[in-house]
């Protein structure tokens, strides 16, 4: 644990040395302060629309951020031959993965945070009121894009950036359309076997209810944990047989 706790931090050093993260939290935070002026479309809910672009904006900042570190770290470290200063450290190829992946998730995090904090000042400034509610919606978008990452990660044991990025789009793309793919009715859930993400997708609750329970915290934990474990084993077992 030691060694892959060493290298998330070394991991989380670097994401935060580079510009890409830093210019995502400050265009975020440029646009959330433009939320404000969105109309209430004439329903009174006004705090509700500056939420729900909030959330979406909290998930595109998230997957920009996703991808570029997830896609690029291991082929750079390869291509730069770095890598191997690492591994002729007695450390295993798997925990140079799954130390990777817990970087690039840490650093998720914070972004998700500094975000979700902007985001929450700035609706208290304008509507009086807090919306703590939002740090559920960063928390549900922190597991979700954690389970792309993993994937992209995944691919960038043996593929390029171009390929992971790629990958890692579709498994958000198709992890969202159950629905179409399927030719599902709206209110029925995908197919255990079906990649879905919808479980993280908590716009209405957050937006326009109370939040979301206990129990479905647990339950998306749950298939967080386990996605993440499947892409880490699978990626993993790649990286191993490959020939560097």
């Amino acid at each position: 644990m030691n060694k892959i706790a060493a290298i998330a931090q070394a991991v989380v050093a670097d994401a935060v040395r580079r510009k890409v993260v830093w210019v995502v939290v400050v265009f975020a935070g440029l646009l959330a302060v433009a939320i404000p002026a969105l109309p209430s479309y004439g329903v009174g809910i006004i705090d509700g629309v500056f939420k729900q672009v909030a959330i979406a904006l909290m998930w595109v900042a998230a997957i920009v951020v996703a991808l570029s570190l997830a896609a690029t770290r291991l082929p750079v470290e390869i291509e730069r031959r770095t890598v191997f200063n690492v591994i002729a450290r007695d450390v295993r190829r798997w925990q140079y993965v799954v130390g990777t992946w817990l970087g690039m998730f840490l650093t998720l995090g914070i972004v998700l945070l500094a975000f979700a904090v902007a985001t929450i000042a700035i609706g208290w400034f304008t509507y009086g009121h807090p919306m703590f509610l939002l740090f559920e919606a960063a928390f549900a978008t922190w597991l979700e894009i954690g389970i792309v990452m993993a994937f992209t990660v995944m691919l960038s044991t043996l593929f390029g950036a171009v390929t992971s990025v790629v990958g890692g789009l579709t498994i958000a793309f198709v992890g969202h359309a159950a629905v179409s793919f399927l030719h599902l009715p709206e209110t029925t859930r995908a197919p255990i076997w079906f990649p879905s993400l919808d479980t993280f997708n908590v716009i209405n609750p957050v937006a326009l209810g109370n939040g979301i329970s206990l129990a479905y915290f647990i339950a998306m934990i749950v298939l967080f944990v386990g996605y993440v474990t499947l892409f880490m084993v699978i990626g993993s077992y790649m990286f191993a047989g490959r020939d560097l």
